[in-house]
């Protein structure tokens, strides 16, 4: 009998085989934290050193948890665009300020853009724009389309901002949104500190210039912290694992002659994962998986009593792809005291160069700047100097020469979407449109896990009371449903798990409904099963006519039900889309488990025991 059904067999195994492989990485996952829970101190490092890469690969990899079960907070930030807007008046008289006051009371019951309200206003009082906003001889339209350009970029600048300090202070999986406009809709899991995180999101960016040292001090400081690094880690860490692939017996020559990579690791553990870069031997850089080895490092009291007290080591904001599929983080010592800050720069502005056709940002400074930086670029000549916001470098050119008059000219930038970035940067120290915070909800992890808990216990209640009443009532033909509820439910939560889901509390419902409509397919069949026996088929007869016959009912309605689905993870947002995506995910499972998984058993049920299969 096992021959006649080796093919529908085999798919169900190897259904239910790929279904687990892809929900193992969140079992594990699951395991792995409750260990890392239970240690401290030095045997928390160790057991973070030695299983770093499968704690990354195994949290990639698993499903994740929405807010609302993992706990965290979610923010929605709205860029003051009219405080820009206000800010770019070159003469501001009483009239401007009544404008401005219009415009505002204005902007808060209507969806029209500030630009807009603000030009008709200014065309009501037949007054031209040019008498506050660019030159004489620039018409209305040419104002207003700057004013939408800059009202644009402050929120571009916005969500830079935020995404690089939510980046820098460490939260795992953080989501970034632009909501409308002028709104900002951050979520950040597994925080739970309001007044910092308010802090962090709503202080004004901090850009800096700072001075990188110079190649051979930094790499005598580079020295000094792998030393120190080999020395606080020789008993705690297991640092060959860098070069299991290679093998021990690989060897590499090194200015102190010959080892094995295993040997080489040990004896230089930053060495081995932080990447002198020949071309400015003066950085390092670092593969994206190893950035948070190398933090660790950096944060060991040792470690940081071998930096010089003038010295910080500072990542780039951005990957690099040096090697294919490979992204590299940069790491860079510079001098801990800013030579300037970004309160003097008064614009910046990414093109072209017309002689080259090469990307350059051109920087513009207010008189004490321009004094300032004549200064510091004359004494730096052939230096390089780092651009830094919020401790995140974002470029760091060359010194070519003197720079007098304020006017500076920035190259290097690989395409202009770069040099609009570092146009977004610079800007963050001109004329920054405030970031608000409108709105602020908090979710405490017991709360999340309390969430947790109810919506197992509803799930597991609900799938329970189900299977006593299919059992009870459809006896053989009901147990066979609850087996495919059960297979229904591991496809669903596998599904979500392979594309990285997260499952949020609506999806959690999502699931519940799910399971309702697996069930619901299979009564469709039941009955019709009932009615075609009723008319004296045999019961093979029977059954494969009821499943023929109910088949299109059940496609109809699920497709229904999907097309919904989709519509709500389109236009939804949030927990709406949680709700749909497992929604439709279900459907899909429900549909495989509940008629071709049944349908093969209760075949391999008639041929084995022929009528005394019952179906109530």
């Amino acid at each position: 009998m096992l021959n006649k059904y080796k093919t529908p067999i085999l798919i169900t195994l190897a259904a239910v085989g790929l279904a687990l492989y892809f929900l193992y990485p969140t079992y594990k996952d699951s395991e792995m934290r409750k260990e890392l829970a239970g240690l401290r101190g030095a045997d928390s490092l160790a057991y973070l050193e030695k299983n770093d890469a499968e704690i990354r690969e195994n949290r990639a990899k698993r499903i994740k948890l929405g807010l609302d079960l993992q706990g965290g907070m979610r923010v929605v930030l709205e860029v003051n665009v009219l405080k820009l807007i206000e800010d770019l008046g070159k003469n501001r008289d009483d009239v401007f300020a009544q404008i401005m006051k219009e415009v505002r009371e204005e902007a808060r019951s209507s969806d029209e853009s500030p630009v807009v309200i603000l030009r008709r206003k200014f065309e009501e009082r037949q007054i031209r724009m040019s008498r506050y906003y660019g030159s004489l001889r620039d018409d209305n339209d040419k104002i207003a389309a700057f004013l939408e350009d800059e009202s644009k970029k402050a929120i571009d600048r916005g969500m830079e901002i935020v995404g690089n300090r939510v980046d820098q202070y460490g939260v795992s999986e953080p989501v970034i949104q632009k909501l409308g406009g002028t709104r900002i809709n951050v979520e950040l899991p597994g925080v739970s500190k309001e007044a910092e995180v308010r802090s962090l999101l709503q202080g004004t960016a901090l850009l800096e210039f700072k001075l990188l040292k110079e190649p051979e001090v930094a790499y005598r400081i580079m020295t000094a912290v792998d030393l120190a690094i080999a020395a606080a880690t020789t008993d705690t860490t297991d640092t060959t694992a860098t070069f299991a692939a290679a093998g021990d017996t690989t060897t590499i020559t090194t200015p102190e002659g010959e080892m094995t990579a295993a040997q080489f690791s040990r004896k230089h553990p930053f060495f081995t994962v932080a990447l002198v870069n020949p071309q400015y031997p003066g950085e390092a850089m670092v593969q994206e998986e190893n950035r948070d080895k190398i933090r660790r490092w950096l944060e060991i009291e040792s470690v940081q009593r071998a930096i010089p007290n003038d010295v910080q080591f500072v990542w780039s904001a951005k990957t690099r792809t040096v090697e294919a599929g490979k992204k590299y983080y940069t790491l860079y010592p510079v001098k801990k005291n800013a030579e300037l800050t970004g309160g003097v720069i008064t614009n910046a502005r990414a093109t072209l160069d017309p002689s080259f056709n090469q990307p350059v940002v051109t920087m513009e400074m207010n008189s004490e700047g321009s004094r300032q930086w004549a200064q510091i670029t004359g004494a730096n000549v052939g230096k390089r100097i780092a651009i830094v916001l919020d401790d995140a470098v974002f470029s760091a050119p060359n010194v070519r020469g003197k720079i007098t008059g304020g006017h500076s000219q920035i190259e290097g930038m690989d395409n202009l979407d770069e040099a609009r970035l570092l146009e977004i940067v610079l800007k963050a120290g001109a004329l920054p449109a405030p970031v608000e915070i409108i709105e602020q909800r908090s979710i405490g992890p017991s709360l999340g896990e309390d969430s947790i808990r109810t919506g197992i216990f509803s799930s597991l209640l609900a799938t329970v009371l189900t299977i006593i009443f299919m059992a009870v009532y459809y006896r053989t033909g009901g147990m066979v449903a609850d087996v495919a509820v059960v297979f229904c439910l591991l496809f669903l939560i596998a599904v979500l798990a392979a594309f990285q889901g997260t499952l949020t509390l609506p999806g959690i419902a999502g699931i519940i409904l799910t399971l309702a409509v697996a069930v619901d397919a299979n009564v469709l069949i039941y009955e019709r099963i009932r009615e075609e026996a009723a008319t004296g088929k045999t019961l093979r007869a029977a059954i494969d006519a009821g499943y023929e016959k109910a088949f299109s009912a059940i496609f109809d309605s699920n497709l229904t039900t999907f097309i919904s689905g989709v519509i709500l993870f389109q236009f939804g947002s949030g927990p709406v889309q949680g709700f749909a995506l497992t929604l439709m995910i279900g459907i899909v499972a429900s549909m495989f488990s509940a008629i071709y998984i049944t349908r093969m058993i209760f075949n391999m049920l008639t041929d084995k025991y022929g009528s005394k299969v019952s179906f109530g």
